[in-house]
């Protein structure tokens, strides 16, 4: 197995800080659009070379595939760049997986009502090109989605007979802080990303109704997370997981929700109202730039933070329903990553290195033959026992908790 990695920063770091540790791949190319970066991530070991590569042209994808002959493209860029990855892989004939679909546009009518393009509607309308050629595209392979997904193949065929529901549940309690120990606001995660997922209308699916949307941040209700990180009230967000479980698993709702907290969900609020979340570019001064990518540039590089950070994250996938029993079931499959460990192991914070844990264990599963497959595929297309037993010896243990 030949990896092209794409994208070195964040989750691109923690995957070859990851992967370093494993022996089931030959090579791994590291790409970035800034050359040092890529640099610096293949630094940490001798089976990796550094490359640069433009993310936004799916030809320059396809041209780095073909000179080191890749055979798997690992997309950790920003999911605004799915497409070009995504073509660029196909193109040069790799399999491909990402941790985001790509990307959702809201239906210009009634945004907080129907769908529009749904998340990930542009790589499934080309699934049967994948298939026909007998090349893969594992897409939402990160931890929510992935891991979550994993979860609710699990629950589908170990714990429960009938699923009410599928209910993602994401939530921390981290707190970062500056130089003098103040807390500061600082997202742990592509801020670019955040603000995409969190103030697009969020998706919900029921069976009876198929998949329709609701207002941001709608739905709150408080969960309570294990391992002392305790209740958080969450909210409807867009997610891929509503996308992905109902395909393959049978259940008669899926959602998704965020512990975002107050102070969160009033910066995305002001942010929406003040136009600065927008994608398009304003001219300021003689200069075009998008009011997005400023917001994301002048808050601190989450892959930075993880020194200043402290808490645990959790994800994780509440199902209820009915058990293999007969009897009423409502249980949480979690997995807990302590940001003291995480940096204190790998030099990289919790919430990046648990996004990027999760796709080296798929791409050790693909290289072993333990998992095959052609087409679009999410997570739930796979037996999730070999995957939560490899991340168990990856020395990182899922949790099941009945509620």
């Amino acid at each position: 197995m030949r990896i092209l990695l794409v994208g070195a920063g964040g989750v691109g770091g923690a995957f070859a800080a990851i992967a370093a540790r494993r022996d089931f791949f030959e090579a791994i190319v590291v790409a970035d659009y800034d050359l040092t970066r890529a640099e610096k991530a293949a630094a940490v070991d001798a089976r990796y070379r550094a490359a640069q590569v433009d993310a936004s042209s799916a030809a320059s994808v396809t041209a780095l595939c073909r000179e080191h002959r890749i055979t798997h493209v690992m997309n950790a860029v920003d999911p605004v760049f799915d497409m070009p990855v995504f073509e660029g892989a196909f193109a040069a004939g790799a399999d491909y997986l990402d941790m985001a679909m790509s990307l959702s546009k809201p239906h210009p009518a009634t945004p907080y009502e129907t769908t529009g393009v749904k998340l990930g509607d542009e790589q499934f309308a080309v699934a049967g090109e994948w298939e026909a050629a007998g090349r893969l595209a594992l897409v939402g392979m990160g931890v929510e989605p992935g891991l979550s997904d994993v979860f609710a193949r699990y629950a589908a065929d170990h714990l429960f007979s009938e699923i009410d529901e599928l209910g993602t549940r994401d939530g921390a309690n981290l707190v970062v802080t500056d130089d003098d120990g103040n807390e500061i606001f600082a997202p742990s995660f592509s801020m670019w990303t955040t603000i995409e997922e969190c103030l697009n209308p969020p998706v919900i699916w029921e069976k009876e109704r198929g998949w329709f949307t609701t207002p941001p941040f709608s739905e709150p209700e408080v969960f309570d997370f294990p391992e002392g990180i305790g209740p958080v009230e969450c909210v409807n967000v867009e997610h891929e997981e509503v996308l992905l479980m109902p395909r393959w698993v049978d259940c008669k709702r899926a959602t998704f929700k965020y512990g975002l907290g107050s102070e969160f969900i009033t910066i995305l609020q002001v942010l929406h109202t003040l136009g600065l979340d927008r994608t398009d570019k304003v001219r300021v001064k003689g200069v075009e730039v998008s009011p997005r990518d400023v917001v994301a540039a002048v808050l601190p590089d989450p892959a930075s933070v993880g020194p200043r950070m402290t808490g645990k994250t959790c994800a994780g996938l509440w199902v209820t329903g009915t058990g293999k029993d007969g009897a009423p079931r409502s249980t949480y499959l979690y997995h807990v990553v302590d940001n003291a460990w995480s940096m204190a192991e790998y030099g990289h914070q919790c919430v990046v290195w648990q996004t990027a844990v999760n796709p080296v264990v798929a791409l050790e599963l693909l290289a072993t033959g333990v998992w095959k497959g052609a087409g679009v595929l999410g997570p739930e297309a796979f037996d999730a026992v070999p995957f939560l037993d490899l991340l168990t010896a990856y020395g990182s243990p899922w949790g099941q908790r009945e509620q």
